[in-house]
């Protein structure tokens, strides 16, 4: 290919005595800067055409390619103009040129691979979010981990190949020092399948709420990596734990609940216990009616105790939001709404109290102390 395209132009400009290599080296030096030039114009082209669409892999791949190109023009370039001015001066020197112009190729293209593979990724979380497609943000960000990790190993296997490593020697070896390995790294192996379970089974995605009642953990997930998760306390602190732990304790996920509860007890006075009746209709009818009570739930509104100091009535009820913040709000307006029927019905809540009951006030009377005399 070098003497059909250079050679002949080489033969115009043979004069002054000035070595070949010097012409074929401007040359080679002029044609990467041309093809590096059109590259950048095709790939801007590519951009413009890409921010017009909708689809998600034409801005990747645009992304992907930038830069890279050009890298690949310039390795190819330089590569050629190192083995024609070296001219056979140093031996072995064209065959190190070509290896280290194979591995330099196969990890800039891997590099652009792995580009293309996050931005996808993000994309598909962009998406995701803006759209509430209910796809999985956790599980997008595991399928690009798995992906980027598989294209590292790959490229390793390929670079070692071509610089003269048996592939099948190294697996052999990887396979026999995997015991050692294994012993030696054994928690980080740990947490390692502990994240790869986490993905497969999916208890908890980030942004959930969740809490451990075998642990001090509760907080919002922000982030599962491969060997740990962070986790953001409600005072704001970050929680690191190993991936491996939650292999051993229960998880509860406060953001998947169907529904909140509202269970309280509330006490009437013991005067007012023959309002018990229509007060738990009642409260029973405003719950029925409320708007925000999920009328496909259980409710119970029913007089439950004999307390100390006051007659019970129970009031459970579940709310259609999951929202901490309204949940409050709802409940809220269901006790105040309580108060306001108790009071309807000529009745009190009660307290904590003592009655004192005398039987006979006359004998009580009898008892005082008559003021004695003195001689």
């Amino acid at each position: 290919m070098k003497e059909l395209l250079i050679d002949p132009l080489i033969n115009l400009f043979e004069f002054g005595g000035v070595s070949l290599w010097v012409y074929e080296v401007f040359i080679i030096v002029l044609l990467v800067l041309t093809a590096s030039l059109i590259a950048r114009y095709l790939i801007a082209k590519l951009a413009l055409s890409a921010a017009k669409t909708s689809n998600l892999w034409d801005d990747a791949l645009v992304d992907a390619l930038h830069t890279r190109v050009n890298y690949l023009i310039l390795i190819a370039g330089i590569s050629f103009a190192v083995e024609i001015a070296n001219q056979g001066n140093v031996s072995g020197l064209i065959d190190l040129i070509g290896t280290v112009r194979h591995v330099l190729i196969i990890i800039t293209l891997a590099w652009g691979l792995m580009v293309f593979i996050t931005g996808i990724q993000q994309a598909s979380i962009q998406m995701a979010k803006e759209k509430s497609t209910g796809t999985d943000v956790t599980a997008i960000r595991a399928i690009g981990k798995l992906l980027r990790t598989a294209v590292i190993i790959t490229t390793a296997l390929i670079v070692m190949q071509t610089l003269g490593f048996s592939v099948s020697g190294v697996l052999a070896f990887g396979g026999m020092g995997g015991i050692a390995i294994g012993f030696a790294a054994k928690d980080l192996l740990a947490n390692f399948f502990g994240a790869l379970t986490i993905y497969l089974d999916r208890p908890f995605s980030e942004g959930d709420w969740i809490r451990s009642p075998d642990r001090e953990i509760e907080g919002i997930v922000e982030n599962i990596g491969w060997r740990l998760t962070v986790i953001r306390s409600f005072d704001k602190r970050p929680i690191y734990v190993p991936n491996s732990v939650f292999a051993s304790i229960a998880i509860e996920n406060a953001s998947r609940m169907s529904n909140r509860r509202i269970y309280e007890s509330i006490g009437l006075r013991y005067v007012d216990i023959k309002q018990m009746d229509a007060i738990v209709a009642a409260v029973t009818q405003m719950l029925r009616t409320h708007k925000e009570i999920d009328q496909t739930q259980t409710l119970i509104v029913n007089f439950t105790e004999f307390n100390a100091s006051s007659v019970d009535f129970m009031v459970y009820t579940f709310t259609k939001t999951t929202d901490w913040v309204r949940f409050h709000e709802i409940k809220q307006d269901v006790l105040l709404q309580i108060a306001d029927i108790i009071e309807q019905h000529d009745a009190e809540m009660a307290f904590p109290s003592r009655s004192l009951y005398v039987e006979d006030s006359a004998a009580i009377k009898g008892l005082a102390i008559q003021p004695s005399t003195q001689a």
